[in-house]
């Protein structure tokens, strides 16, 4: 598989991430300004890039049409993913960061070129499935073990479910998870649903109740 840079990388990354935001099991073209939004980066700069991409077969760009991904392409993107991942499972599990730390150390390293080291890595780790924000990890393959996952906002009074991922991985958010004890694993009864702005009365690990605005719960992951 052919080296690129680390912008070629993120891209590959970026859109692979954006095609797959429509409904499971499809992909959607990406259009020029989306990219542009996600890189911060203008849209002239983004048509560069991706006339780069599609030369070397990564990508089919047409201008002013959507962008897919070749296989070529999904398989570099499932890589970098993959490393990403894989580094946040060790930041987390053998160097005791937290979740809410690892993301942009992991942005780094996920550009390591050895694949024998990742490899390596996965062995170390005990071939994890799933990072520290429940996102599943590619395999050497590129295949991933994925759950059918819901928003916690879709459950229903009565209902009771374990976190297993969240979507928003920003710091701030994951730091208030830590706080309220909504961390993956953590096991919930939805106590009551409050009409006027449908925020949550949970009870968290058969002990406390709290309750968490639709905004968090739009961004917490159960199992359908």
């Amino acid at each position: 598989m052919q080296t690129l840079s680390f912008t070629e990388e993120n891209y590959m990354k970026i859109i692979y991430r954006a095609s797959k935001l429509s409904s499971p099991g499809k992909t959607k073209e990406v259009t020029t300004n989306e990219i542009a939004e996600l890189t911060d980066t203008k849209p002239a700069s983004v048509s560069d890039m991706l006339k780069k991409l599609a030369a070397k077969g990564l990508i089919n760009y047409v201008k002013y049409q959507g962008v897919t991904l070749t296989t070529d392409g999904e398989a570099k993107a499932l890589l970098v993913i993959r490393k990403h991942r894989l580094w946040e499972v060790f930041l987390v599990d053998k160097l005791n960061f937290s979740w809410d730390e690892v993301h942009d150390i992991a942005e780094q390293l996920e550009h390591v070129q050895s694949d024998e080291l990742v490899r390596r890595l996965d062995q170390f780790l005990g071939f994890p499935e799933y990072d520290p924000h429940g996102d599943p990890i590619p395999n050497e393959k590129g295949e991933m073990n994925s759950k059918k996952k819901v928003y916690l906002i879709n459950m229903k009074i009565g209902d009771k479910c374990d976190v297993v991922g969240v979507k928003d991985t920003s710091p701030l958010f994951l730091k208030y998870l830590d706080k309220i004890g909504l961390t993956i694993g953590a096991y919930i009864e939805i106590t009551d649903k409050i009409e006027f702005d449908q925020s949550l009365e949970i009870k968290v690990n058969n002990g406390r109740t709290i309750i968490i605005s639709k905004e968090i719960a739009n961004n917490i992951y159960t199992l359908d």
